[in-house]
């Protein structure tokens, strides 16, 4: 079967289109074949996410999620944009709606390469992330290092259909994401693992992020996260509710509106296509 190569800001994913083919499944082996680096489908980067299109009444199409692990997701932004790009293109449109297992998300055209995407609401309380016990998100008992003068510490909790927890730091060397990340993403406060993002404020509109997405590990983008980071750095009135979060993979702009929805607006680009 063929498959498109996409990413979003460096967000790598195997996208099969099974509209036609609706008996079409993987196993967890067999989605981590595909997107482990290396594999013959993926190459030497591999896919941080496989992603597969199906019929839908209640959208323009359905996007099933599944990470490198093989396990299913909620939501992925950077996904969505590539959906919905596809969509947009299939049909000479510029919107598209893409169902996933958390919500259906709106998506309109932004320039070449460039849709935005309506995530809706970010989900603060601690029952909906989830949480193993209650607490205020704004800031969450999570900390890592010594007692007395923790590396991290004081994150905020935020749903954008998966779970993060989003540490503020002052640089990424002290901190090492790719070290931290693992232990943040099986701690036990998270019943469901956990996204962990390490953000960096430089400005009031201007974020420095890199994720550690759970299942998958270290990213070039989590949109998401992205999301997530600028939730809850306004929470902590650390910015304003629209930034400009810088990934490894490139930039997204994030605005969280005044009627609670959070737009995503990021690249596209179709890198070309394999066969399994």
């Amino acid at each position: 079967m063929e498959f498109l190569i996409m990413n979003g800001a460096g967000n790598r994913f195997a996208v099969f289109d099974a509209r036609t083919t609706p008996g079409f499944a993987l196993t967890d082996a067999q989605v981590k074949a595909i997107c482990e680096p290396g594999s013959a489908a993926m190459g030497p980067l591999g896919a941080d996410q496989l992603i597969v299109l199906r019929d839908t009444p209640d959208a323009d199409v359905f996007m099933e999620i599944r990470n490198r692990a093989g396990f299913a997701v909620g939501a992925c932004g950077n996904a969505t944009r590539c959906a919905a790009w596809l969509i947009m293109e299939e049909r000479g449109s510029d919107t598209a709606s893409v169902q996933t297992e958390a919500d259906v998300l709106h998506c309109t055209r932004a320039g070449d390469y460039r849709v935005a995407v309506d995530m809706g609401e970010p989900r603060l309380e601690w029952q909906q992330i989830p949480l193993k016990e209650a607490m205020h998100t704004h800031h969450i008992d999570v900390k890592l290092g010594p007692i007395d003068n923790p590396v991290l510490h004081n994150p905020g909790a935020v749903s954008m259909g998966n779970p993060h927890c989003v540490f503020f730091v002052e640089d990424f060397e002290t901190v090492k994401p790719h070290l931290a990340g693992p232990m943040i993403e099986f701690h036990p406060l998270f019943p469901e693992q956990v996204n962990v993002g390490f953000a960096k404020v430089e400005a009031d509109d201007r974020i420095r992020l890199k994720v550690w997405e759970r299942g998958v590990g270290m990213t070039l983008a989590c949109g998401t996260g992205a999301c997530a980071a600028v939730v809850a750095a306004h929470r902590q009135k650390r910015t304003g509710r629209r930034a400009v979060v810088e990934v490894d993979g490139g930039e997204l702009l994030i605005d969280w509106l005044d009627n609670n929805h959070v737009i995503m607006t990021g690249p596209v680009e179709l890198e070309g296509r394999g066969t399994v």
